[in-house]
């Protein structure tokens, strides 16, 4: 265990100006505060916040940081409070210590939404000051130092799980590399103890077997590059096991093919002397197709810069080599350390100048929950990445796999919601497009559009799901509220009552409803069916639901329905299929048929045509039976419709089929071949129409062609 003056000792050689008797003061608190307590290794308490202490100073931090390292626990875990902490140690100090105590008190929780209830805090928190970060990285660091000590075995695996997933992606977030790598490796070896075991061994294998060459093949390289007076430090360094293992993983292969086991670095004084050493390099050995990558141009969202390559280097040996400045050299070891600004006189508050830190903001604005939020950010911290190109030249990062849509949200919110389409290298591409490295790409926009629902699909980061999935709750609440209201006047007109909003104020607690819009809400997606509400405002209104041919009664009721009737039916007119309104793929209703809708709870209505052979399934519960109407100035949205036809077996049978189609306004959906035969073709095809009458007309049509045998509209 470190002590007191050596602490002051190490702060003080990288910084003379640092607080000494502020440090000496946090020192006596922590020990005093903590007094016999002890961890589960048995070492006294008082070890963890000094070894916490001890990491930052490795990295060089300010006192301010070494302090709150030192005081972390002490508000959480002893009778210190923080008005102590602001009285002895200033407000903030007294701010930092709160964030990560905040942290600490619900991280001790293993429920999901309380871990991504945590992380939510944590991502606030260093979004203000980074250093809460960096504290509790150097505290997580340390506690996987020491979880063999925990007995639990599930305890070990959560809170291994919980580094790998989020702890050791923001450690490369902020490019502190070597926190990555040991949290990494110290999780795999609690998750996966045989695979980190198998390498290791194999590792230490080639090490007493002298056959990694490492010694010889450093020297190679600084002759090469010394006979083209370029000055370098060149060396070697072995890669974690647990970034072996995930290499091996990735790309399918085995231990022995993972050509860069060991990774070696050239550090050169200039960025000149990146691309001169390149050049050098590329000259004296074979490059590697497909392994060159210029992060000097094209820097990592932490920072990270270098020259990567691949080549058959010296023994013949398939390398890796990467190339950078000194000053590169630093911010790829220590991250943002390297760059510390708190000892300069600026704000230390830096961390909304991260573009990812703004980003998981905006996630966490646009999430509907915590456990949201987690699944989003996931998405997020992924490290593989592509770089894209804006018209302008700015790069925008996004996680491999990353389409347009993707890309239109990382520019700019608003500039995803209102996305219609994109030019990629100049060419009109889908949105579901999936962008490679190097691609420029265009976003052309409306202010009419919307997400539409189906964007999710191929949406990859945290950032595009988090907003469509925001709009989708919103405008899926408007819609259940629309559908849920027009549901109850309806109520009300067969009732012979005149619709007033006031009636519901009765019977708002009764449906566990904090307002009239929540529960029009809860009636139109199927929560609290509309007829009780009915019933509750008139009480002695129950109307009988049982009826074993209920089906056969709508049917016959609906074929005799006047128009006086069309006032009680409930209009689909304006809702948004995809939200609370959804068309049965059974019968592909169309305007003009006669509908019924069937409630699903949490879907709102089903739209089904009311000949349709599905509705016998309901037939015991007419509950969810709703009388619907398309009204007559529906819109004039194009529906499909479904036909099935026999069509002749010889030459253009197929460009006749779609010839009349498209001549007859109409586009086809989808088509499939159902059965085939030396004379015939069955296909069905779904026929994108306006109404009922078009899709007639179209039938019509195919059947006066030659080639057609048969026409018939699929009703189930």
């Amino acid at each position: 265990m470190i002590r007191q003056f050596e602490l002051v000792e190490n702060v003080k050689a990288y910084d003379p100006s640092a607080d000494e008797d502020a440090l000496n003061r946090a020192y006596v608190f922590a020990m005093k505060a903590h007094g016999s307590q002890k961890r589960a290794s048995g070492d006294p308490y008082f070890s963890h916040p000094l070894e916490v202490a001890g990491i930052l100073t490795d990295y060089r931090l300010d006192a301010s940081s070494i302090i709150t390292a030192l005081l972390h626990d002490t508000v959480e875990d002893t009778l210190a409070t923080s008005e102590e902490i602001r009285e002895q140690f200033g407000e903030e100090i007294m701010l930092l210590v709160d964030g990560v105590t905040k942290l600490t008190q619900i991280e001790l929780q293993s429920d999901q939404s309380d871990q991504a209830e945590n992380f939510r805090k944590l991502v606030l928190a260093m979004s203000e000051d980074i250093r809460v970060l960096l504290v509790k990285l150097a505290d997580r660091l340390h506690n996987m130092r020491t979880l063999n000590f925990i007995s639990k075995r599930d305890k070990r695996r959560r809170i291994a799980l919980e580094t790998m997933e989020i702890y050791a992606p923001l450690a490369e977030r902020i490019g502190m590399q070597e926190f990555k790598n040991e949290l990494e490796d110290l999780s795999f070896a609690e998750l996966n103890p045989e695979a980190r075991e198998s390498i290791t061994s194999r590792l230490q294998f080639l090490r007493d077997e002298g056959k990694d060459n490492v010694e010889t093949i450093v020297n190679e390289l600084k002759e090469t590059l010394a006979e083209q007076t370029i000055k370098a430090e060149v060396y070697g360094r072995e890669k974690s096991p647990y970034s072996i293992w995930r290499k091996s993983q990735k790309k399918n292969i085995s231990f022995e093919q993972v050509s860069d086991i060991i990774a070696f670095r050239i550090v050169v004084d200039t960025v000149e002397d990146c691309y001169r050493a390149l050049g050098v390099i590329h000259g004296a050995y074979l490059m590697v197709p497909g392994r060159f990558k210029d992060y000097i141009s094209t820097p990592k969202p932490n920072g990270y810069q270098s020259l990567h390559t691949g080549v058959i280097g010296p023994e013949r040996q398939r390398i890796e080599i990467q190339i950078r400045a000194k000053r590169m050299h630093e911010v790829a070891e220590m991250g943002v350390a390297a760059h510390w600004q708190y000892k300069q006189n600026t704000d230390p508050k830096s961390g909304r100048q991260y573009r990812w830190m703004r980003e998981l903001l905006d996630i966490m604005e646009h999430a509907d929950n915590p456990e949201d939020f987690l699944e989003h950010t996931k998405l997020e911290m992924f490290p593989d990445q592509v770089f894209s190109f804006t018209p302008k030249g700015e790069v925008i990062a996004l996680p491999a796999g990353a389409t347009a849509i993707d890309f239109a949200y990382a520019v700019h919110s608003e500039i995803g919601d209102t996305c219609v389409g994109t030019k990629i290298n100049g060419r009109p591409m889908p949105l579901r497009t999936v962008l490679e490295n190097g691609d420029q790409v265009e976003v052309i926009t409306s202010p009419a559009q919307t997400p539409s629902p189906t964007w999710e699909n191929f949406a990859t980061t945290g950032k595009a799901r988090a907003c469509i999935r925001r709009f989708i709750r919103l405008k899926q609440r408007e819609e259940y509220i629309t559908l849920g209201k027009s549901i109850l006047e309806r109520g009300f007109q067969k009732e012979g009552y005149e619709f007033a909003e006031k009636a519901f104020d009765d019977v708002l607690t009764i449906f566990n409803a904090e307002s009239t819009e929540d529960l029009y809400s809860e009636v139109g997606a199927g929560h609290i069916n509309g007829r009780d509400v009915i019933e509750a405002v008139f009480p002695g209104t129950k109307e009988e639901r049982h009826s074993s041919k209920v089906v056969q009664l709508f049917r016959r009721r609906s074929k005799k329905k006047k128009a006086d009737d069309q006032s009680t039916s409930v209009p689909i007119k304006g809702l948004i299929p995809g939200m609370a309104l959804h068309f049965a793929g059974c019968c592909h209703a169309l305007p003009g048929d006669r509908i019924v809708g069937i409630v699903t709870k949490g879907r709102g209505l089903t739209i089904h045509t009311i000949d349709c052979v599905t509705l016998e399934e309901f037939a015991d519960t007419p509950e969810r039976w709703i009388d619907v109407s398309w009204e007559e100035d529906a819109d004039n949205e194009r529906r499909a419709g479904r036909i099935e036809i026999v069509v002749t077996n010889e030459p253009g049978s197929l460009g006749e089929l779609s010839m009349v189609i498209a001549k007859n306004d109409g586009n086809i959906n989808n088509l499939k071949i159902t059965n085939r035969s030396q004379d015939f073709f069955d296909i069905s095809v779904d026929i994108e129409v306006h109404d009922l009458k078009h899709l007639r007309n179209i039938i019509a049509a195919l059947r006066a062609s030659p080639v057609i045998n048969t026409v018939e509209r699929v009703r189930g």
